[in-house]
């Protein structure tokens, strides 16, 4: 275990002994922090928090700190879990959880997370997910695996983005985003499917091909949201991708984020 001797460890803190904690580092109480993980000169981690293996967090990072919410109070049941071989670079601030939500903050595996970045309270992140400098959640979002953030983008609380969308620098979403859909605009928009990333990802041509088709059924075509839905349901079943996008939609607690010609 390398521990600089600098470094500030609660007694109850557990530190896989191939772990690195840097100089000047702060180690709270109920902090778990697993092999190969690395945590960089002048970071703070508070608990209860979970850190899984081959993390490496920068300097000046604060992680597990309380959650930025009215209703909490010391003493609640309040969590934080990260998963495996994430990025964490300076000033990043994740927020544990609440009891409003199971009273855990998750951060999966394979994430990039860049300076700044925000994570608030009862956010639940997936895989694979790049959040660009000061890209900010508030409480209670949802990003599915492979999405990407721009710059300064701004999230609102209980907003969900789906699989594999992108969303361009200084947006502000404030409904949820379809998976496989790309945002961008002052004026916040969805404004096309993420075929480029798709094609990157290795999805088959008939696979984007579908979504496109979707796209238009729910954004160009003049009918009611649960018709294009239903009829997409019904021509387009033999294709998951466009049944994950269906589902998003289903499952919408703000509602979807608009198209290109909608005001």
């Amino acid at each position: 275990m390398a521990i600089h001797a600098s470094a500030i460890v609660d007694p109850s803190a557990k530190i896989h002994k191939n772990a690195e904690i840097c100089a000047y580092t702060v180690i709270g109480a109920n902090v778990e922090i697993d092999t190969g993980t690395i945590i960089e000169s002048h970071a703070v981690v508070q608990g209860p928090t979970k850190i899984g293996k081959n993390n490496h967090i920068y300097s000046f990072a604060s992680i597990g700190g309380d959650p930025q919410d009215t209703t909490y109070e010391v003493g609640q049941d309040s969590n934080l879990i990260i998963g495996n071989d994430n990025q964490i670079r300076e000033f990043c601030t994740i927020n544990r959880g609440t009891e409003k939500e199971e009273s855990i903050t998750r951060v999966g595996s394979n994430n990039l997370l860049m300076a700044y970045v925000h994570i608030a309270h009862d956010c639940q992140i997936g895989n694979h997910i790049i959040m660009s400098n000061n890209a900010s959640l508030a409480g209670h979002v949802r990003i599915q695996n492979w999405a990407i953030l721009g710059g300064f983008t701004l999230v609102k609380q209980f907003c969900m983005i789906g699989m594999h969308t992108y969303i361009g620098m200084g947006c502000q979403i404030n409904k949820d985003i379809p998976s496989y859909m790309v945002a961008s605009g002052v004026q916040t928009r969805i404004r096309s499917i993420n075929a480029e990333g798709m094609r990157r990802r290795g999805f088959s041509p008939n696979a984007i091909a579908a979504i496109k088709r979707a796209f238009k059924v729910v954004y160009r075509s003049p009918g009611l949201l649960d018709q294009s839905l239903k009829e997409l349901e019904e021509t387009e079943s033999e294709h998951i991708e466009v049944m994950q996008f269906v589902q998003c939609i289903r499952s919408a607690k703000t509602g979807i984020m608009r198209g290109p010609n909608e005001e």
